[in-house]
């Protein structure tokens, strides 16, 4: 378990987050000793749009959605897995985040300071580059998602997420309820939904498990 971890092999387990890799060690030894952990459970909210904000988050374990809300729509824009940093706009500019993040589960985040990561910058200037590509994929999923609800109706837009969520041609763990928050839109419109695709024999439906029959198809579907 994380939580279990010696100060080296947390140091090590940053090592796996892609904005550490090839840091110089003593950059990594500061980051482990001017941060915190957080254990939470799901339905915690870390931060939300439109606060300022002054720390980096680090996944160490569990599942994390990054929302937006439109309306009275809620849109998620990503689910962040483990070992992956989320709540990187707090640390720059104004601090102030785009978007919601509450963990789906329950999760451990590292906490790392404005300060600590402003000293990494100086210390390790090229991290700098790294976190610009972040910031801009995140934008480009936000713009993603945007076009996909201007664009596309229900069918399109769920069965291109069945086919993101799905291993080995089943997605499995999540709920109508689930699906319809990545969507943003209401349970029955899902459930309605989800019955059109069975009846035409393109996905199989359990309980928290749907089967995808005929993969082709549900792409055509898109």
């Amino acid at each position: 378990m994380v939580g279990n971890l010696t100060a080296w092999q947390q140091t090590d387990f940053l090592i796996e987050v892609e904005l550490f890799k090839h840091l110089p060690e003593s950059c990594l030894d500061s980051l482990v000793n001017d941060s915190r952990t957080l254990d939470c459970t799901a339905g915690h909210r870390f931060f939300q749009a439109g606060q300022i904000g002054n720390s980096l988050y680090v996944l160490e374990r569990g599942s994390v959605r990054m929302f937006g809300t439109y309306g009275n729509r809620t849109l998620t824009i990503a689910t962040i897995d483990p070992p992956m940093i989320f709540g990187e706009l707090g640390c720059f500019g104004a601090g102030k985040y785009c978007s919601s993040a509450e963990a789906l589960c329950d999760s451990r985040v590292r906490l790392i300071s404005r300060t600590s990561i402003e000293a990494l910058l100086e210390c390790a200037p090229f991290a700098a580059h790294k976190f610009m590509d972040l910031m801009g994929e995140r934008c480009a999923q936000i713009l993603r998602k945007m076009e996909i609800i201007a664009r596309k109706g229900l069918i399109p837009q769920l069965a291109t997420l069945l086919i993101e969520k799905a291993e080995n041609g089943v997605v499995s763990g999540m709920t109508h309820a689930d699906l319809a928050g990545h969507l943003g839109v209401h349970r029955e419109a899902i459930t309605s939904t989800l019955g059109q695709l069975r009846r035409a024999g393109l996905i199989k439906i359990g309980r928290k498990r749907i089967s995808i029959l005929r993969s082709e198809r549900l792409e055509r579907a898109t």
